[in-house]
Order: structure tokens, then C-alpha cells, then sequence
């Protein structure tokens, strides 16, 4: 991936032992792919947050309960990304400061109020998390991580249809 983030080089660079049997190159290079999806997926989870709680207008309700619902499979993205960077044998950096550090996700408008503005800021890092994570599917069948490609499609075929629906929420 082009611009890619030397992430596994950051911290102590250390891997942890494991009786994992992919060779050790194969899970430094998943771990190299992972590690920058946390940080984007950390965000993620942080920006449902923001307008689960902030959405304002005549669809709140809705709003309010859809984004919740995207939260929730957000949260559990977050999880299976930072599972696997240990299983691997690698340090998951999943703090708020590690995410703010290294997400590639534009910041969230904090001034959003009404529906439609938290529905077009919400769709849009959807969108742009599964544009750097869709790249991430290859990267890792071809590095011979099938299990580490498989969740990410799982990741990014669940957000494909969350994008779907908030999205809808703006069809003029």
C-alpha cells in the first residue's frame, strides 16, 4: 500500500512467543497491514460515538438508534483487529492517543448537528476505513495470511452494508 505506515517498527518492535504456525515474516507483514486498521478503526468507533450522542433534528430517534447499531460492529471490528495483532504475536496499540496519533481518517466535524450532517460525516469515514481496509484483504492472502484476509472481509462486507444504510438516510 502506497504511504504505508512503518508501524511494526514503532514501540519496542518486539514479537511476542507464540506457537502460532505462520512463519514469522508472514505475521510481521499482517501485523504491518493490522496495525494502522486499529488505529483507523479505533476512530471509527469514536466517530459513531460522536454522532450517536450529538444527532439533533426530526430523525433523531432513528439516527440515534442506527448509529448505535453501527457503533456496536465497530466496537467488535476494534476488537478482532487488536485480538489478531496479539494472536500474531505482535502489541496491539490500542489507546485514544495511539489512534489519534496514526488514524488516517479525516477528523469529524465536532460542530455537527443535524441529521443530514452527521449522516454525510459519518457515511463518509465509513467509507474512506473501508477504502484503506479493502486494500488490506490481498495485501493479506498474498503475504499467505488467509484467516487475517478473511476477517478482514468479513470487517469490511459488515460496513459496506452500514454505509448502505446510513447513506440511505440522505437520498434527496
Amino acid at each position: 500500500m502506497a504511504g504505508k505506515l512503518p508501524f511494526f517498527s514503532k514501540g519496542t518492535g518486539k514479537m511476542n512467543q507464540t506457537k502460532n504456525d505462520i512463519p514469522l515474516a508472514k505475521r510481521k507483514k499482517a501485523i504491518d497491514l493490522l496495525a494502522p486498521l486499529l488505529s483507523d478503526s479505533s476512530d471509527l468507533w469514536l466517530q459513531c460515538k460522536q454522532a450517536h450522542w450529538n444527532v439533533k433534528g426530526a430523525s433523531f430517534i432513528a439516527l440515534h438508534e442506527l448509529f448505535d447499531k453501527v457503533e456496536a460492529d465497530v466496537e467488535e471490528y476494534v476488537d478482532m483487529i487488536a485480538e489478531r495483532i496479539v494472536q500474531l504475536g505482535g502489541e496491539a496499540e490500542g489507546t485514544v492517543r495511539s489512534a489519534a496519533k496514526h488514524s488516517r481518517l479525516k477528523e469529524y466535524p465536532l460542530l455537527a448537528a443535524d441529521g443530514s450532517k452527521h449522516v454525510a460525516a459519518l457515511s463518509s469515514a465509513i467509507a474512506s476505513f473501508t477504502a484503506l481496509a479493502r486494500p488490506a484483504i490481498d495485501d493479506s492472502d498474498d503475504a499467505g495470511d488467509a484467516i487475517t484476509a478473511d476477517m478482514l472481509t468479513e470487517i469490511v462486507r459488515g460496513l459496506d452494508k452500514w454505509l448502505w444504510f446510513v447513506e440511505s438516510h440522505n437520498v434527496k
